[in-house]
């Protein structure tokens, strides 16, 4: 990537979220920029060059909705996000279906996926800023070639050709990314994402249909607010070892289940592992 440095908005109207955000960021390669009102950050929108706005949902005259939704009609090209907690998640998907918003990222927030989640949002930008640069970029050269002979008009339809390519390939890639995550949603056995912390930050909706897990899992918390100690045990140990572990035949409130926990491979090893629930049956 270019020298370009990107610019990070934050809306909230509690000082402590912007200033833990502030913290958060600070070793970045970010400008980052607070207002505490909806009001406030359309002035600094008009002021900066941002590129990526994060809201709060729950914000006194405006909601982070409502407020994203002007953003977006004003400055289509600045990356929206909204920072939620999870009973709110209902209320914003009407939003995220009209593309008023990006995605949106619970509270309370885990530090490390929150920065890997704006990472990937600025990339996004970067990504979409890339490919207009590139659309124009092309326009620019059909207009030129179409001034020069003849003999020039094979190297155009190539450039085309492979622009089309790219255009494409980008687009099988983003469809197979959606169909991945909703394949995983769809799983019939229950799986959850666990982080190097402890910390929940994955899991399929069949995991909160079971049974025996009657106040469900919330992305976010503990692993060990769910499970008891020795379970933890058995994800260090996979990340340690880098091999797999099981606990079968492990009582769960009242019910006998056996784990599976996988540690991550490649880039990501060491970073997680994935607890998976089977063979679930009742005591005795």
């Amino acid at each position: 990537m270019d020298d370009y440095r990107y610019t990070v908005l934050c809306v909230d109207d509690e000082e402590s979220v912007l200033s833990s955000m502030r913290r958060l960021l600070r070793r970045e390669d970010y400008q980052f920029l607070t207002a505490s009102s909806g009001e406030e950050g359309l002035k600094i929108l008009a002021e900066n060059d941002v590129h990526l706005v994060v809201s709060d949902q729950r914000m006194p005259q405006v909601s982070g909705t409502e407020f994203l939704a002007v953003v977006k009609e004003r400055y289509p090209d600045v990356i929206r996000v909204i920072l939620t907690g999870y009973t709110d998640v209902n209320s914003i998907t009407e939003s995220i279906n009209k593309g008023h918003v990006y995605k949106f990222l619970l509270k309370p927030w885990n530090d490390d996926n929150l920065k890997l989640d704006i990472k990937r949002a600025l990339e996004q930008y970067g990504l979409v800023r890339a490919n207009k640069e590139l659309h124009e970029m092309v326009l620019q050269q059909n207009e030129e070639l179409q001034a020069m002979n003849e003999n020039l008009q094979e190297m155009n339809e190539n450039l085309e050709v492979l622009v089309r390519e790219r255009t494409e390939k980008l687009e099988v890639q983003n469809r197979a990314l959606e169909l991945s995550r909703q394949i995983l949603e769809d799983l019939p056995v229950p799986i959850i994402g666990v982080s190097a912390e402890g910390t929940i930050v994955l899991i399929n909706k069949v995991v909160n249909d079971l049974s025996f897990l009657d106040a469900g899992i919330d992305i976010g918390r503990e692993l060990t607010d769910y499970f008891p100690g020795d379970v933890q045990e058995k994800v260090t140990a996979a990340l340690t070892t880098n091999l797999p572990q099981t606990l079968d035949g492990y009582e769960l409130s009242g019910t006998i289940c056996d784990l599976d926990l996988t540690p991550l491979s490649w880039k990501f090893s060491g970073k997680g592992v994935i607890l998976t629930i089977k063979q679930i049956k009742g005591k005795g």
